[in-house]
């Protein structure tokens, strides 16, 4: 595993052929775990850690370029990222095939192997890591491609259709600050007026025209009582609810008729394809998932049963941007709806997610973000900036944003120091609740 962000790892070339005489090959590759203060969120298998974990992956060709890529930074996921860029010396970054085929082959090798899967705090859970791992290579290769090329990403995956990306302020139940810790100044959350002063400071601080509240904390009833009361305070305002499964397919379906009309979509209400198509064919409201669909073998067994109307994509999820508009062209072909999913992340995954949405024109829906929970961010300022609830798709080549090699410094220093290795929210919450069990369909 790199222990900072200096350690590289150099060509080592299968052939004797130079590298001027066959094209810009990888020359290093440096996997950096960083860690950034993150709120006491709470959800459905309990609350937010007081550090959120990124890994910040840079790779160079023997020509100059650098290619920027973030994913997930628990220390199994560390671990496979290391194994494969110690592999990458001598790769084309063209090549994207063939990476894949390298990083595929690099996890049969590895002992967890990609056959093992992967999980990501307790909600997100994949047959495979294969696309977990390949994606943040796959975007710091077309990060490099676009600078060579002297475009945008945007430009790689078919050209941007729309300037500006749309995003929607993301609410949480909250406690004012960690426990034993100074409060954040977001101030407590656990009651409708509370949540809509939050609403509030969203909207004026980034502009928001939409509003998603992560639900599976409270009793239904409490919830619905508090994206109703959202729905007065701001008239006319698109609003979402995402339980993460907390609820059965009869709740769901009694949430759903009373809140028909007031929300834009319901995610995940219950879990599973089986529970969500029950529901589906029950209510009119549409209902949205990054939980039972987030891999491409996920997709026909949802559409044949009609289990959700609106797919959240997230490109380290599905195995980076050019799969993820893959799964853009699907959702069309088949009449869904698409937004994008949102987890705890830094610049160097905004500006991937806002290149993808930019290129990607059936994505209708405001995406995802949890940009304004952050404090801190590894990219220097300037770039990704948030106005009327947008952010402007960069026109300048490659993803369009540049690291800060001490804000990487600093980052990094936190993750030595703070002692989180893996995300357990429902870990962190037992050692302040020990009664606490997960919500998953509880109500």
């Amino acid at each position: 595993m790199t222990t900072g962000p200096g350690t590289s790892h150099p060509v080592t070339a299968a052939d004797p052929v130079t590298a001027a005489g066959r094209g810009s090959r990888i020359a290093a590759v440096e996997v950096t775990p960083v860690a950034f203060a993150d709120p006491p969120l709470l959800n459905v298998v309990g609350v937010h850690q007081p550090w959120a974990l990124r890994a910040i992956v840079q790779v160079r060709t023997d020509d100059g370029l650098l290619g920027l890529g973030e994913t997930y930074g628990d220390e199994a996921q560390l671990a496979r990222l290391q194994a494969v860029a110690d592999r990458l010396g001598g790769h084309d970054p063209f090549d994207l095939h063939g990476l894949r085929v390298l990083v595929a082959d690099v996890l049969a090798q590895e002992r967890s192997g990609a056959a093992a899967g992967a999980s990501f705090g307790g909600m997100l859970d994949v047959d495979s890591a294969l696309e977990t791992v390949f994606s943040p290579f796959e975007v710091a290769c077309l990060d490099i491609q676009a600078r060579r090329a002297g475009v945008p990403v945007s430009a790689l995956l078919g050209g941007a259709v729309r300037e500006r990306v749309q995003f929607s302020g993301y609410l949480f139940y909250r406690w004012a600050g960690h426990p034993g810790e100074p409060e954040d100044g977001w101030g407590e959350a656990l009651g409708p007026e509370q949540l809509i002063d939050q609403a509030r400071r969203m909207i004026d601080g980034w502009g928001f025209g939409s509003l998603k509240l992560k639900g599976g904390v409270l009793p239904p009833e409490q919830e619905c009582a508090a994206i109703e009361a959202l729905a007065d305070a701001f008239p006319g305002m698109p609003l979402r609810l995402d339980p993460n499964g907390a609820w059965t397919p009869a709740t769901s379906v009694r949430v759903a008729e009373r809140l028909a009309g007031v929300v834009e979509y319901l995610e995940d209400p219950t879990p599973g394809i089986a529970g969500m198509a029950e529901v589906s064919a029950q209510v009119d409201v549409p209902l949205a998932t990054n939980m039972c669909v987030i891999a491409m073998e996920h997709l026909p067994p949802a559409i044949a049963a009609d289990a959700v109307q609106v797919v959240l994509s997230d490109h380290h999820l599905w195995g980076g941007l050019r799969r993820s508009a893959l799964l853009g062209g699907i959702t069309q072909t088949w009449g869904l709806g698409l937004s994008m999913h949102s987890n705890s992340h830094l610049g160097v995954s905004l500006a991937a997610m806002v290149h993808l949405a930019a290129a990607t024109p059936n994505l209708t829906y405001a995406c995802d973000t949890h940009y304004p929970w952050k404090i801190q961010d590894v990219i220097r300022p300037g770039v990704l900036d948030f106005a009327a609830g947008e952010v402007a798709v960069p026109t300048t080549p490659g993803l369009g944003v540049e690291l800060d090699g001490d804000l990487l410094g600093e980052l990094h220093e936190q993750y030595l120091r703070c002692g989180v290795r893996r995300r357990e929210d429902t870990v962190y919450m037992r050692s302040i609740d020990p009664t606490f069990t997960p919500n998953t369909s509880r109500w």
